[in-house]
């Protein structure tokens, strides 16, 4: 299939010029000689490439606003800007605004298609990684067999015939956005919309605006996440962040199931199913006054809680050997050797949970997937713990301005620790380690106070 440009120009000696070179090279070719037939053919279906003039027909608007309308319905549809006398500033303002590139009249033929064949090819490229990617996301699986992933795969398969409102508890990184689209994915909705409105990255004045949608005095409408996720699912991610005063706006939809926009007098219909996800406790803030207790028993229909990959290191080896597969596919280079009975990926913390796990496993794909496993396990742990000398120095320091009786508590309790994530939270096979008996092992950890790692 020809790919299908549209040249906007309200000139018809340069239209002409520029529709015969491109037909020429066997593109298909559409063309508009002013604003309102540029918008019309833009609102029909947008090409694969535009090609548009600076100037048009009109005072108020211009080709830089149709710039504008393009990366607005896709941002990855190349716009190549042609202007006879144009200034560097609106040149710049054009690249700015995601102009693949600015050409000032005249231009020759090989000008021309060069450009639109880079265009073209850059385009295909990044619609092809972002497939893959998307293919990546929408293919992940909860990753691991520990109880605590088995269980949150179980109620998602439960939901699959469901309604019902979900909120996700977890850390950051632990994956609550790849729950709620394996939710969705599942759900009798799974060919409707997924949106996504994160309450966390929003400014406290835009968060109405966000959800609801906007209407402006000439027509225009700015439609919100509500809208857009109509016969779909809407995931609202860190609902906690959302002000006060426009939680209460956000209980009426979900009781009525309708809204206005900003600025608007009609009242807008829709059919979503809502997903929260949290980082923070909602029934501390409830008790706190700072999120409303009304809404949480309106979200907290199914709670799913996803537990932090430090207390499941048990899934960390499955989810390396995903990733390596995974990110090599994308990045076009060959799997990393990395040893996954490397003792620091078991023993740090994991802040950043999985996410983290895989932007470790990211960058060793990328920089160092030719690097001998000895190399590798050194670079995990410089990265992993790049003060560790600093630390066990302190610890040291810590231990010897201690009584006796004190300083074997701080070490004990490292030490067993640190034992303890090795073998995954598994009190046998710890004991057996230590060469100390189970029973022992679970009074000596009591009396350190260090809970249970699973």
């Amino acid at each position: 299939m020809h790919k299908e440009i549209l040249v906007i120009d309200d000139n018809p000696d340069i239209r002409s010029l520029v529709s015969n070179i491109l037909k020429e090279s066997n593109y298909d070719v559409r063309t508009a000689a002013n604003y309102d037939q540029a918008v019309f053919e833009l609102n029909k279906k947008l090409p694969d490439l535009a090609i548009i003039d600076i100037k048009l027909d009109r005072a108020d608007k211009d080709g830089i606003d149709l710039l504008k309308l393009v990366t607005e319905k896709d941002k990855l549809t190349p716009v190549i800007m042609i202007s006879g006398h144009a200034t560097v500033q609106i040149a710049i303002e054009a690249m700015r605004l995601g102009a693949y590139e600015f050409i000032e009249k005249p231009f020759t033929k090989e000008k021309i298609l060069n450009y639109v064949n880079r265009a073209l090819e850059a385009s295909k490229l990044k619609k092809e990684k972002n497939l893959i990617e998307d293919k990546l996301f929408h293919s992940f699986e909860l990753i691991g067999k520990s109880p605590s992933i088995l269980k949150v795969k179980k109620i998602i398969e439960k939901l699959s015939t469901s309604e019902s409102r979900v909120l996700i508890f977890g850390s950051t990184g632990t994956g609550k956005e790849l729950v709620a689209r394996k939710i969705h994915k599942n759900s009798l909705r799974s060919k409707e919309p997924f949106v996504i409105i994160n309450a966390a990255l929003l400014k406290e004045a835009t968060y109405e605006k966000e959800l609801f949608g906007e209407e402006f005095d000439d027509g225009k409408i700015s439609y919100g996440a509500l809208e857009r996720a109509n016969k779909g699912t809407l995931l609202i991610d860190e609902v906690s962040e959302i002000p006060f005063e426009t939680q209460a706006n956000v209980l009426r939809v979900l009781i009525d199931q309708k809204f206005k926009r900003l600025n608007g007098s009609k009242n807008i219909n829709v059919n979503i199913r809502l997903i929260s996800s949290t980082s923070k406790d909602l029934n501390d803030l409830v008790k706190k006054n700072k999120f409303r207790e009304d809404l949480y028993h309106r979200l907290n229909v199914i709670p799913i809680e996803l537990s932090d990959l430090n207390s499941r290191t048990e899934d960390i080896p499955e989810l390396i050997k995903y990733f390596k597969e995974k990110l090599s596919e994308i990045n076009g280079v060959q799997q990393p050797i990395i040893d996954i009975t490397n003792d620091n990926l078991f023993t740090y913390d994991w802040p950043g949970n999985v996410r983290e796990l895989r932007n470790l496993v990211e960058r060793i794909t990328i920089l160092s997937s030719n690097e001998t496993q000895s190399n590798i396990n050194k670079l995990i742990e410089d990265i992993l713990n790049p003060s560790s000398s600093y630390q066990n120095k302190n610890l040291i320091e810590k231990s010897f301005s201690s009584p006796l009786k004190e300083a074997r508590k701080h070490f004990e309790k490292e030490y067993l620790t640190t034992q303890l994530k090795k073998n995954h939270g598994n009190i046998s096979k710890t004991a057996d380690f230590i060469g100390m008996e189970r029973s022992a092992l679970h009074r000596k950890l009591k009396e350190l106070g260090i809970k249970g790692i699973n």
